[in-house]
């Protein structure tokens, strides 16, 4: 693992909000002046590949990058908010319907959060 991939694990590991590569590449920034952009991406494609992290993609906006401990994600539909939230496991009843091994799988509901729905309501 590069340099730049350790400090970019260690960035999204230590955060609690779903960070995009900018976001990232804004706090690695403050370390290391010298870093640009296309270091983030190559390294989070990386990241991503081995499974170190998890890419998140938003209909309409930009990708998002996570922590690989077990959880899912409600994605509002009207304003992109992410919010972790841990279902019980599915992955057997998944197995079980599906008829294949499952390895992994990523849920993304989409829904209205309390805000925008508060929004429409006034």
């Amino acid at each position: 693992m590069t340099k730049y991939a350790k400090e970019i694990l260690d960035i999204i590991n230590a955060s609690s909000d779903h960070l995009t590569a900018e976001e990232i590449f804004l706090k690695l920034k403050k370390k290391n002046s010298k870093v640009v952009l296309a270091t983030i991406y190559n390294n989070l494609n990386t990241l991503v590949k081995n499974g170190s992290v998890r890419q998140i993609a938003i209909s309409g906006g930009s990708d998002r990058y996570d922590k690989t401990v077990r959880h899912d994600h409600m994605i509002c539909a009207k304003c992109g908010k992410i919010s972790d939230f841990t279902f019980n496991d599915l992955t057997r009843k998944i197995t079980e319907q599906s008829g294949h091994k499952i390895l992994s799988y990523d849920l993304k509901i989409s829904y209205i959060c309390d805000d925008c729905n508060n929004i429409e309501t006034d």
